[in-house]
């Protein structure tokens, strides 16, 4: 199994569909499982940190038309470029999230989301590691690029959430205390049952377990 994909001729997998939207891994048997999605607000679709794929863009068409492109990760351009070019449309960055864009109207944004109720929470902002999370309070949506995830590499034991490897000693508080109905990352499917409880645990042991999760990690290196 690969660590990342790059052939573009892959076909997608679709992941966490509901009402207000969907996601997709655009390369289903890599192992970073870098996971992008559309949500739909007021008929508007907003595309997060997208990896393209083939059709992807009839998947949009089912929930409205493409508003902007958003990057929630200094690391997470992926394809956002080549999408908002496509669909005509600003790359929408986070004020903190210093990143280059050519070819594409750049539109930066801080406590929301262009236009929306999206609220932005500002998890890390420091030369190494720049991110953002968008919550949707209303329908309990909580987008997360990289803190947490759930592709095997960031969990341990029975997590079913679990924080980035590179975070664990210090994960950020500012996802403390959120009730989301589900949680979409970056990193492999959503978490949509007891999402809150699967937020807290992930949080709270998230120092605890890393013993554990580096010993698994350096086990699979050796391994391979």
């Amino acid at each position: 199994m690969p660590l990342k994909e790059t052939d573009a001729s892959n076909t997608y997998r679709e992941i966490d569909r509901w009402d207000g939207g969907v996601g997709w891994l655009a390369h289903p048997d890599e192992t970073m499982e870098r996971a992008s999605h559309a949500l739909s607000i007021d008929g508007d679709v907003w595309v997060i940190d997208p990896v393209d794929a083939p059709e992807i863009d009839e998947l949009f068409a089912e929930f409205g038309t493409v508003a902007g492109v958003v990057v929630l990760l200094d690391r997470h351009m992926r394809d956002a470029e080549a999408v908002a070019r496509r669909h005509d449309v600003p790359l929408y960055l986070p004020t903190w999230v210093r990143r280059s864009v050519s070819g594409v109207p750049v539109r930066r944004f801080g406590t929301t989301l262009a236009d929306t109720e999206l609220r932005v929470l500002k998890l890390f902002d420091n030369p190494a590691w720049q991110e953002a999370a968008l919550y949707d309070e209303t329908d309990g949506t909580l987008v997360v690029p990289e803190s947490v995830g759930t592709a095997d590499y960031f969990r341990t034991g029975h997590e079913r959430l679990g924080v980035h490897p590179m975070i664990r000693l210090f994960p950020p508080d500012e996802l403390r205390g959120l009730t989301p109905k589900r949680i979409l990352v970056g990193h492999g499917p959503g978490v949509f049952d007891d999402a809150p409880v699967a937020l807290a645990d992930a949080l709270n042991g998230s120092r605890r377990r890393y013993p554990s999760l580096l010993l698994e990690t350096v086990r699979g290196f050796v391994s391979m």
